[in-house]
């Protein structure tokens, strides 16, 4: 067939033909210094080490895009004899991962190819769609080869799971049904004033730090204790409200007093422990899922997959936790997603080896000698830089653990307030407090605090910092930007609703607010600007938030895990459906670690 007057169709195939017999046959000639044959791209180490820095394939001084196309000389044949863009437009449909690891072996010409913004900028354009605004927030410096990856990665990965989550649900529902006919079949009735009364005991706890870290949203039903010993719903405004200042009003007036009912609570809980000192399993994994959804306590099996089923380029195992009460925080720790640090309302911190076994290794329950617990309070956050890990809890401490000496305790920070947010920076650790103060702490030092501002009216909620600035929300519906070089709170936004959950990478900041809001603002030199607020289909609060260059990840106390592209607005590719409220999640190296509401803890993460 002619090639010029072939068809479109004859015409791509020919052009594919000449890429894989040039691509395949370095003898051409054309991609080698001295016009000789190529040596194999794989073998060579002057190739290998010309392979390019994937956080920036655009080096200071390179030219720009517009500068780096080639003019093919006189004697090139097959692939580079064609014109430039058409080198570029046969490049945007092979995978992302092969520009930026591949073309650059094969010879210097290709490699240039990934170093084309423009090409970026179309590729993206074709993930995303033409309506959508990309990239949200500055393009000054925007890393575009590694958005398109990462785009490229969370498509094929998460693109198709509605239906499978939809199928699933009801799958779940199903077994649950069956679970709970055999436990009313099974179980031995329970006497009345004994186990009722821990459920309700405990279940005030449950207020109580919903109150301290969140505030009780309107929209989600409360239970409290009435008169007749049983567990009345409250959906009431006016009652709600009553109940928050009443609350407040406690930990504001006394938070000893409160902390020590809390830690009476947990010796009630701890009486679950069987009659012969052992640990009654089954009580342990059905008492949290009764605990959040307010109904009395029977032996239900907690079933392990409850998580819909993953799609061929994902796999989710569940870490069957060993804590005995609901995962607050989940943090995941040195690259690819290889430990994942939990913390719990148990008042413990464990870390978990996720590359042996099937389905995790528990290998420690981070602790100083003689401690029965890794807090005396609730940990209710976690950080690291390097090998050391912060924990924060509502006994007012922030402990740090030596992650490469098996997790020993390495220091004591006392923060004189419930730590509800933590950043661990290079050279900082900071702290977010319930005493409305953002603290900074130099780990290494004897005497650790470095300065403590008060920069909100209310309850510190979020953080996030570079080396520069310290970002940070407040229940008191605020955003403050403070310049740690200058020393001073450089500006302070107010939006209609408070922020609980923050990510800053680049230019951008991402949040989500107690509505079930997403907010996208600007960061450069010091200079928050609000860009736009997003609907993405949360219920409730915005409990943690992940963005980077191409993904974006939210979860709610609605019970849901949403994955989007960071658009404007976002494109949502998935949602994830738990029984319980999402407490908080962890994103590393295309690894999810969800901490679904309960004693466990979801990983998402790509088959191998």
């Amino acid at each position: 067939m002619d090639f010029i007057h072939g068809g479109p169709v004859q015409r791509r195939q020919k052009v594919m033909s000449e890429v894989r017999v040039n691509l395949l046959e370095p003898e051409a000639g054309t991609c080698s210094d001295q016009g000789g044959p190529s040596p194999d791209p794989v073998k060579s180490p002057s190739i290998e080490s010309s392979g390019p820095d994937l956080q920036g394939l655009l080096p200071a001084g390179h030219p720009s895009s517009a500068d780096v196309s080639p003019s093919p000389s006189a004697e090139a044949s097959g692939l580079l004899s064609l014109p430039w863009e058409m080198v570029t437009h046969i490049a945007s449909h092979l995978p992302a991962q092969c520009v930026i690891t591949v073309l650059p072996k094969v010879c210097h010409a290709l490699g240039n190819v990934g170093k084309d913004n423009t090409a970026w900028q179309l590729r993206a354009n074709r993930l995303i769609g033409s309506q959508a605004g990309f990239p949200v927030g500055p393009r000054e410096d925007f890393d575009w080869p590694s958005a398109c990856l990462e785009m490229e990665q969370l498509i094929t990965c998460w693109t198709g799971q509605s239906h499978l989550v939809a199928r699933q649900n009801q799958g779940d529902e199903e077994e649950r049904e069956q679970v709970q006919q055999r436990g009313r079949q099974d179980v031995e009735p329970v006497a009345e004033g004994q186990e009722d009364g821990r459920v309700d005991e405990v279940e005030g706890v449950g207020v109580e730090a919903q109150e301290v870290a969140y505030g009780a949203d309107e929209r989600m039903e409360v239970a409290m204790e009435g008169e007749d010993d049983e567990m009345q719903p409250i959906v009431g405004g006016d009652q709600l409200a009553r109940l928050r200042e009443e609350l407040e009003e406690r930990l504001e007036d006394d938070p000893a007093a409160l902390m020590e009912e809390e830690r009476d609570h947990m010796m009630v809980f701890g009486g679950n422990v069987g009659r012969g000192g052992s640990l009654n399993h089954q009580e342990v994994l059905a008492y949290p899922r009764n605990l959040d959804n307010g109904r009395r306590v029977k032996v239900e099996q907690r079933q392990p997959a409850r998580s819909p089923s993953p799609p061929p380029a994902l796999e989710c195992i569940t870490l069957t936790s060993c804590h005995i009460a609901q995962v607050n925080s989940v943090l995941l720790l040195g690259g690819e997603g290889a430990v994942c640090a939990t913390g719990s309302r148990d008042w413990n911190v464990k870390l978990w080896d996720l590359q042996t076994g099937s389905g995790g290794t528990l290998r420690h329950t981070l602790g100083g000698q003689g401690d029965f617990s890794t807090h005396r309070g609730w940990v209710w956050c976690l950080a690291s830089q390097g090998p050391l890990l912060a924990s924060g809890g509502f006994d007012s401490t922030v402990k740090l653990w030596d992650l490469q000496a098996g997790g020993a305790e390495r220091g004591l920070i006392r923060a004189g307030a419930a730590v509800l947010c933590l950043s661990f920076q290079t050279d900082v650790l900071l702290t977010g407090t319930f005493d409305k103060r953002v603290s900074m702490y130099d780990t290494r030092a004897a005497e650790p605090l470095v300065k403590s501002i008060r920069l909100h009216g209310h309850a510190v909620m979020c953080l996030a910092a570079d080396d520069k600035y310290i970002i940070s929300g407040s229940k008191d519906c605020t955003v403050a930007v403070y310049d740690r070089r200058a020393g001073k709170c450089l500006k302070k936004l107010r939006l209609s609703s408070y922020l609980l959950s923050m990510s800053y990478s680049g230019s951008e900041v991402w949040a989500g607010d107690n509505s079930g809001m997403i907010h996208s603002f600007s960061m450069q030199t010091g200079t928050l600007k609000p860009l736009s607020q997003f609907d993405v289909g949360h219920t409730a609060l915005v409990t943690g938030i992940h963005r980077s260059p191409g993904s974006l990840y939210t979860c709610s106390s609605d019970g849901t895990v949403k994955v989007h592209i960071p658009c404007a607005p976002p494109r949502t590719l998935c949602t994830l459906h738990h029984q319980t409220g999402v407490s908080g999640l962890s994103v590393d190296a295309g690894v999810l670690a969800v901490a679904s509401g309960d004693v466990c803890v979801d990983i998402w993460r790509p088959r191998k």
